[in-house]
């Protein structure tokens, strides 16, 4: 297959060079220079549990000049979603797909309004990387799940053949024929830590020593759940409290969310498409959302005191 990832940072390299791996043509895309001339230089080094693997792809800072792929995956910051996209349409031709795998919820709207709709699948990883230093990263695949659908619910030729492709390069990949109820699972997990570790700046081990916190951090999901039972999704989960647990299952105690990394960064997160989503639906549903709307007023004021320094 003809892949670009859209957005490659430590996530999209580890699903990208998993793919290259396996023989596919994968073109890694990403606008830091440094990261891009590394892995053409070097090829991309992977340490994965099984040692460290070097794998030969192509990688650039834009889309322009490079033609129709036959899927594109996105996988940048929620808040650039439509600006990449946009300057990414050379990508996209007739047949191609475009997936995204990005935290949060509404992206799957924002790239529609610029491919069309019928291009667009949904999808929810559970794959980890993390980025070591130019062309270097940790690729975390193993026993991590990938979730891939329709947005209206079919189980399409083409989302079995996108699966069948992840599958046959080590990427654990289902069709979900509830990919919405899919997305709203991880968001939960997202909006149980991400804006609590953002603001206390905690990593995991004391962050889940602090009942105060669970508290609010349970309160949270249990809106978000409230919301998407008005919205009719389908969840997997029926205790908000699974939520909470499950973010944290074996990971370690200095483990830090997205969200916190970004802060700690600087920059802005993916608050928006994370509790602000709640927010947003439970307007649109009629379901108050305090927790939520309160975790997003505090984000924001975090961002503006970083931005201020």
């Amino acid at each position: 297959m003809k892949i670009a990832v859209l957005g490659a940072g430590a996530l999209g390299c580890a699903i990208g060079g998993a793919l290259a791996q396996a023989g596919n043509s994968v073109v890694l895309i990403n606008r830091n220079a440094a990261h891009v001339e590394a892995i053409n230089n070097q090829g991309l080094r992977m340490r994965t549990p099984a040692g460290e693997q070097t794998v030969r792809t192509a990688a650039t800072t834009s889309a322009t000049g490079l033609g129709p792929v036959d899927l594109v995956i996105v996988l940048v910051k929620s808040f650039h979603t439509e600006a990449a996209m946009s300057a990414a349409t050379a990508l996209v031709g007739p047949q191609t797909t475009v997936l995204s795998l990005q935290n949060g919820l509404g992206h799957e709207d924002v790239l529609a309004q610029i491919v069309g709709r019928e291009h667009v699948l949904a999808g929810k990883t559970y794959v980890g990387g993390v980025l070591l230093a130019p062309g270097q990263i940790i690729s975390g695949t193993e026993g991590k799940e990938t979730l891939i659908g329709e947005l209206d619910g079919r189980i399409s030729e083409r989302a079995q053949h996108i699966a069948a492709t992840f599958n046959a390069a080590g990427l654990t990949t289902t069709v979900s024929d509830n990919i919405l109820g899919t997305m709203w699972d991880k968001l939960l997990i997202n909006v149980s830590t991400g804006a609590v570790s953002g603001i206390t700046r905690l990593t995991y081990g004391p962050l889940y020593g602090i009942p105060e916190i669970e508290a609010t951090a349970v309160a949270a999901v249990r809106e978000a759940m409230d919301v998407a039972q008005a919205a009719g999704v389908r969840l997997s989960y029926t205790d908000p409290r699974d939520a909470w647990l499950k973010a944290r299952a074996g990971l370690p105690d200095d483990f830090k969310t997205s969200m916190l990394q970004s802060l700690e960064k600087g920059s802005v997160t993916e608050i928006d498409f994370i509790n602000g989503a709640v927010v947003r639906w439970g307007q649109r549903c009629g379901v108050a959302t305090p927790v939520n709307a309160t975790l997003v007023a505090c984000i924001k004021g975090v961002e503006r005191a970083l931005q201020a320094h």
